[in-house]
């Protein structure tokens, strides 16, 4: 690999992608070496998240289970927090505490307001009230409803429901706006998108944000159903009608059996 435009460390991560996307995301690499050679050479060698190999962690969904790609901005910026995969916070183990959402979870802003949302849809919560005294009630009653406990289960439901929970930009770097990032993982999204759009199924674009939404404007977005929201960090998303339809039927909050 000593010759490869790509990094090795890169080449490694590739590991915790399933195999049926490995050709293609190193097809994405190289057009991201292309685009800009200098790119992935200076990012392997800064400091950057996700941390432990998990560049490619979203990629573990099967490329043929696709059914819905959902595009966030760009990885938490802590450590313990970001897992490679959108807006799932690896700092998060239990969804509940009796006052509400855990501590963990309203940390985590874009996963607030993303439960939220969820909560509204389901009619446990009303959209203009949606605070502390309204969240205890509802904290209370998911211990013995079948709602699931932990962020885990969420994942594996959005998972189950076939979503790829991808992010406009793969790293996070404290020095470097999202919106270069994102720049430079342009040619690798294009090519992801590319090979999405020629699928038997084809999968539901969700977008979230300014960043994620400029992915409406490429060729390879063009034969892909898309909705898009505000990012969920603004409270307005817990409101976000569309939102409410597309994820309110998939009933995320619910464990399964």
């Amino acid at each position: 690999m000593t010759d490869s435009p790509i990094p090795e460390v890169m080449i490694d991560a590739l590991d915790l992608a399933d195999a049926s996307w490995r050709p293609h995301l190193l097809r994405g690499l190289e057009a991201v070496a292309r685009a800009n050679p200098g790119y992935l050479p200076a990012l392997a060698i800064d400091e950057y998240l996700p941390t432990q190999g998990r560049l490619f962690a979203a990629f573990a969904q099967p490329l043929g289970k696709v059914r819905y790609v959902l595009v966030g901005e760009g990885p938490y910026p802590r450590a313990e927090s970001a897992t490679g995969v959108c807006f799932m916070d690896g700092a998060v183990g239990e969804l509940w505490s009796e006052a509400g959402l855990s501590k963990p979870v309203n940390r985590a802003t874009s996963l607030r307001n993303f439960m939220k949302m969820l909560l509204v849809a389901d009619g446990q919560l009303q959209q203009d009230d949606t605070g502390g005294a309204a969240m205890a009630p509802v904290a209370a009653a998911a211990g013995s409803n079948g709602s699931i406990r932990t962020l885990a289960q969420l994942q594996d439901n959005l998972t189950s429901h076939g979503f790829l929970l991808l992010n406009a930009a793969l790293v996070f770097r404290k020095h470097v706006a999202p919106a270069i990032d994102a720049r430079g993982w342009l040619p690798f999204l294009q090519t992801v998108l590319a090979v999405l759009a020629e699928q038997p199924h084809t999968p539901t674009l969700v977008l979230w944000g300014k960043i994620a939404e400029q992915l409406r404007k490429l060729p390879e977005t063009e034969r892909l159903p898309q909705v898009y929201a505000e990012h969920p960090y603004n409270l307005s998303f817990i409101g976000h009608q569309g939102m409410q339809r597309l994820f309110g039927p998939m009933e995320l909050l619910r464990a399964r059996e």
